[in-house]
């Protein structure tokens, strides 16, 4: 809905897209540094095992090789990719004694170029004496698992727990469902994959990466290396898609810039597809059990949910994600008794990070899923039994019993939104009449409500400064790092609303550390909640500034100051106007400057929302499954997600698309796998499956807005409620489809081959 006058709340074309569109940009790979080594690295083909010599001399002859190391000859400390974890955790740079994973880094080669540092790699053959492989994380608990880390005895490397102390919170339900729900593990497959060039000059050091963190990378080199602050510049170009895997500190960047700094010169990494699918962190990877106690009439008693997650060989942010699990898994209903228990294991795998959603859409696969088991066998219809427990408006401000403290939600709005914009009732008589035909084109209706959590785990505070310059246009910096999500657009809008100032007279600072003190980056929805708030609070108060000045050069009141084309002016007498670049100048000259007011028309601030806030929605999703085969087609997805107050629906709308994407994807295509003793099979675009737009039908989208009081913006986050609300809709499209059949349920990704199998008892 747009404010009367304001261009917020309106469809604005995207400022981004025209440079992208034309080539124009530069990602970090396209950065021409003169002087530039290139770094290949070798790593492990075993997935565990005994690390004993390795022969460098003859990769160290080779044609334009510079250095080659070892952990032996560089020897560097290792890093803990999670502080909250036990130290035994942390990750040597180059693995020394043992390898865990393929992928562990042995060596590393730098040449003159990335085809002599490739060639040089492959003359490198590290002696591995390999040992039992953990892939399973469930065999990973088990008494006689091989350990990864001795020192720690055993491969848990996390544990959370709620509601363990009130014993059984189904017993007495009349009715208790029951349901195991695999979330595979996955790939990020960024379009661009990682990498890094680091740029030693003297004692300073830049690092160009693409990260969506460019400031906590920084704070994670200077900690590392010990190295001045004020040294140290990370600085993010384009970024060609993160969606979680690219936060954070890579001990590929460590060894990187210890190369540059060691030889005095500038080396850069690019990461190859394949590299990238065993190197970049992979995402999810939970198994969830799950109970769901219910009364007579179909209200919900009790939840007892059991989660083993997979923490990949160096349990780093993956493991602690089943907090957030815990965190979200109340969901948007009212459950009187909760108990949760999880425990994150290191297995011979991929370590895993947050990926689109990071814990929040386990919790609702999981919690959606035992909710259509239990529709199934009272006999209610799926969005009526949701209907029925769901939390209620005037139950906000509510804490949960995941301990989260919820501002706003109409659950029961969007999911009618949906079930009207989908035609429910004649799908459910479409399906009907399909079914008593016999016909072996079925129809199945799946139906999620979701809520989430955005700017989660305290990521509620964020820098944000305007600064009018002398010739009137405006430098707005924040400490965000967009990465496609629309950022210059949005902060653009916000800037432009507050002082009337065109938007292309509007600049956006971010991604670059040597412009922005301090930030968190871009992840968990964040950042139109809190960078977009703290825009918009130092531009109030860059106009209330402007309005005092304005109104001492034209001899008028402050409360007669009002916004005119290009400045303020007198209300009723717009001929009596002070242009902003007029306005900037006398800022900067005290003596135009009223009594008492300080120098220059800027204002900068660490914007405090004091809270998370919770988008919600609910998603219907339509699919075929043909029953000779087992081949499902995405019909149709509705999507009614809830974001708070739209400042633009044109970027709410693609950050829908592209989420629904990602969820629909996990749900039917993909999916990272490895053999018995941990070799991944999937490690290349041809065996890991992706969906084209070919594969995905175009989806319905659209909102309903109910405003968080934790903003002056009244906005909540949106980046990743797609992906949350769109794969347990369609997990239970799919199995609704078959189950006249007698399926109860099919693991993710619900491809030909698992469907038909689970058809094949019932057909006989």
């Amino acid at each position: 809905m747009s404010v009367q006058g304001s261009i917020l709340g309106n469809a604005v074309q995207r400022r981004e897209d025209p440079t992208l569109l034309r080539g124009e940009e530069l990602y970090f790979d396209d950065l021409d540094i003169a002087g530039v080594a290139h770094v290949h690295f070798v790593r492990s083909t075993f997935a565990h095992g005994t690390l004993d010599e390795i022969d460098i001399s003859e990769a160290e002859a080779m044609p334009g090789v510079i250095a080659v190391h070892t952990a032996e000859t560089l020897a560097l400390e290792p890093f803990l990719g999670m502080p909250l974890l036990p130290p035994v955790f942390a990750r040597p740079p180059m693995a020394s004694g043992k390898v865990r994973f393929v992928g562990d880094i042995v060596a590393m080669v730098v040449a003159e170029t990335k085809a002599q540092a490739v060639d040089a790699a492959e003359a490198i053959w590290p002696e591995v004496d390999p040992l039992p492989a953990v892939v399973d994380p469930l065999a990973g608990l088990a008494d006689d698992a091989p350990v990864l880390f001795e020192d720690h005895g055993s491969n848990a490397a996390f544990q959370t727990s709620i509601g363990t102390e009130d014993g059984d919170p189904c017993e007495g339900a009349t009715t208790v469902a029951d349901c195991r729900v695999v979330s595979q593990r996955l790939a990020g497959v960024p379009i661009e994959p990682n990498g890094a060039i680091a740029v030693p000059e003297d004692d300073h050091l830049t690092l160009w990466v693409p990260t969506q963190n460019p400031n906590a990378v920084k704070d994670a080199l200077v900690g590392y290396f010990g190295l001045d602050a004020d040294d140290v510049r990370v600085v993010a170009p384009s970024v060609g898609g993160g969606f979680g895997p690219k936060a954070g500190l890579y001990v590929e960047f460590i060894l990187t810039v210890a190369a540059a700094r060691a030889l005095g010169r500038p080396v850069k990494w690019t990461e190859d597809r394949s590299e990238n699918m065993v190197s970049l962190a992979h995402g999810r990877g939970m198994i969830m059990d799950a109970r769901l106690g219910l009364d007579g009439d179909g209200k919900m008693t009790g939840l007892d949910v059991h989660i083993t997650a997979d923490a990949g060989a160096y349990p780093a942010i993956g493991a602690f994600l089943v907090a957030f699990t815990q965190m979200m898994i109340q969901g948007v209903y009212e459950i009187p008794k909760i108990r949760y228990q999880a425990t994150a294991v290191a297995t011979n795998t991929t370590f895993t990070a947050a990926y689109r959603g990071a814990g929040r859409p386990e919790a609702t696969q999981v919690l959606e899923r035992v909710i259509d088991v239990a529709a199934d066998l009272t006999g209610i219809d799926p969005a009526e039994l949701r209907r029925r427990n769901f939390l209620q408006p005037d139950a906000f401000p509510l804490t949960t019993l995941g301990g989260m403290n919820y501002d706003s939600g109409e659950y029961e709005a969007s999911l009618d939104a949906a079930l009207d914009a989908v035609g429910y009732d004649d799908l459910l008589a479409d399906q009907q009449r399909r079914r008593d035909a016999g016909d072996s084109s079925v129809l199945g209706i799946g139906v999620a409500s979701y809520v989430e959590v955005t700017a989660p785990a305290g990521m509620h505070k964020e820098y944000g400064a305007v600064k009018v310059l002398p010739d009137g246009t405006v430098e707005a910096r924040v400490g965000t790092s967009a990465h496609g999500q629309g950022h210059v657009t949005a902060f653009s809008m916000i800037v432009s609303d507050m002082l009337g100032v065109p938007m292309d007279s509007i600049r956006i600072i971010q991604s670059d550390t040597a412009e922005i003190p301090r930030g968190t980056g871009t992840m968990g929805s964040r950042s139109l909640q809190t960078a977009g708030s703290a825009v918009h609070v130092a531009s109030e108060n860059v106009l209330d500034k402007a309005r005092t000045l304005a109104a001492h050069l034209l001899e008028a009141s402050q409360d007669d100051i009002v916004k005119g084309d290009g400045g303020l002016h007198v209300t009723g007498v717009p001929a009596n106007t002070v242009t902003w670049a007029e306005l900037a100048t006398a800022a900067d000259d005290p003596g135009q400057l009223p009594e008492g007011m300080d120098p220059g028309l800027a204002h900068e601030l660490d914007f405090d929302g004091t809270d998370s806030t919770f988008p919600f929605g609910a998603h219907v999703a339509v699919v075929e499954v043909d029953t000779e085969t087992g081949r499902t087609r995405l019909l149709r997805h509705v999507a009614v997600d809830d974001c708070g107050t739209i400042l633009n629906p044109l970027l709410v709308a693609g950050q829908q698309h592209g989420g629904i994407a990602q969820g629909a994807a996990q749900a039917l295509f993909e999916g990272v796998e490895y053999d018995e003793d941990g070799n991944p099979v999937t490690a290349n675009l041809a065996d890991y499956g992706i969906p084209s737009a070919a594969e995905l039908p175009s989806f319905e989208v659209s909102n309903t807005e109910t405003a968080s009081l934790r903003n002056p913006l009244g906005a909540k986050g949106i980046g990743e409620s797609g992906t949350i609300g769109s794969t347990p809709a369609i997990q239970n499209a799919v199995v609704d489809a078959v189950s006249h059949l007698g399926v109860r349920h099919i693991d993710m990704p619900l491809t030909p081959m698992r469907v038909w199998e689970a058809i094949q008892p019932a057909q006989g």
